[in-house]
């Protein structure tokens, strides 16, 4: 784990989100958890060296923020917006959450084969949330605050957790710091608002979603980012172009930044999801207004 602040703990090196944790006067609050098994065993027992743990705060409902829950339980309550709550490892005809997170094992976690439960057991409990709100929620943790403020755009659930007594925030995936941005389902329009969200507090430190720790000055970066991608795609819309001719068109890899850790082979996986998903917003018909 890195030490970001005397009292803020992540990792950004490796395969999944950037699992993070606090260590208050009165315990520790983590804030997602590791995609990896024998990781999310790791960071636990490390959390634990510095007091018992008495939250686990996820940020979103995406497989590599939530996995590593059932490797926490018992250790705190778990909290999530509702959002996070109605999609907690909800198989989806695009993706099996479940699946997806043990494609990983063999290759980035082989140490994790004698501890990953079958399908059926891990559905019994997959350690979702305990506490569950909506809008945001404030919390008080010994001499710590943590305002969990939702920010949807990148997910519908989506929160920043802001603790001002540290001067950080961690965004979870409204910021990809340096690596390629997944657009996936996500409303643009929010993520942008999000962002402005996120830009009005006074903090130092920004831990992101995915990618090394950054300043709020990264932000302005990741509207850029959202901007160029929206900007194409609607170009591409209004000179004509086709779904297939835009993805093979619209293309920004080589502009911003490699793949997160241990996913470069979904490289091209990325562009055309992001190219298409927007192509089909775009291009939606709507119902006619009787």
């Amino acid at each position: 784990m890195q030490r970001v602040t005397p009292h803020v703990f992540t990792s950004t090196e490796i395969r999944g989100c950037n699992p993070s944790y606090v260590v208050t006067s009165a315990g520790v609050v983590v804030i997602d958890t590791p995609q990896l098994p024998t990781k999310a065993v790791a960071m636990r027992r490390q959390a634990e060296e510095h007091g018992p743990i008495r939250y686990v705060v996820n940020t979103e409902h995406h497989v590599d923020h939530i996995f590593g829950n059932y490797w926490f339980k018992g250790a705190g309550e778990v909290v999530h917006h509702r959002g996070v709550a109605d999609n907690f490892m909800v198989p989806t005809p695009d993706l099996d959450p479940f699946a997806y997170a043990l494609e990983a094992i063999p290759t980035d976690d082989p140490d994790a084969a004698g501890i990953v439960p079958d399908r059926d057991t891990y559905y019994e409990d997959p350690n979702a949330g305990d506490l569950v709100f909506t809008g945001d929620l404030e919390m008080k943790v010994g001499d710590t605050t943590f305002h969990l403020i939702h920010t949807p755009g990148h997910t519908p659930g989506q929160v920043a957790v802001y603790v001002p007594e540290q001067r950080v925030v961690f965004t979870g995936d409204t910021v990809f710091s340096e690596c390629q941005t997944w657009l996936m389902t996500s409303d643009i329009d929010q993520w942008i608002g999000a962002l402005d969200v996120i830009s009005s507090l006074d903090v130092d430190t920004v831990v992101p979603g995915h990618g090394p720790v950054t300043t709020p000055a990264y932000l302005a970066t990741q509207r850029s980012v959202l901007l160029a991608w929206t900007s194409a795609v609607a170009d591409a819309v209004a000179q004509g172009w086709s779904r297939e001719e835009t993805v093979a068109r619209v293309d920004f890899r080589d502009r911003f930044g490699p793949v997160d850790v241990g996913q470069g082979y979904m490289m091209d996986h990325i562009q055309t999801l992001n190219a298409a998903s927007l192509w089909d917003k775009y291009t939606a018909k709507r119902a006619p207004v009787r």
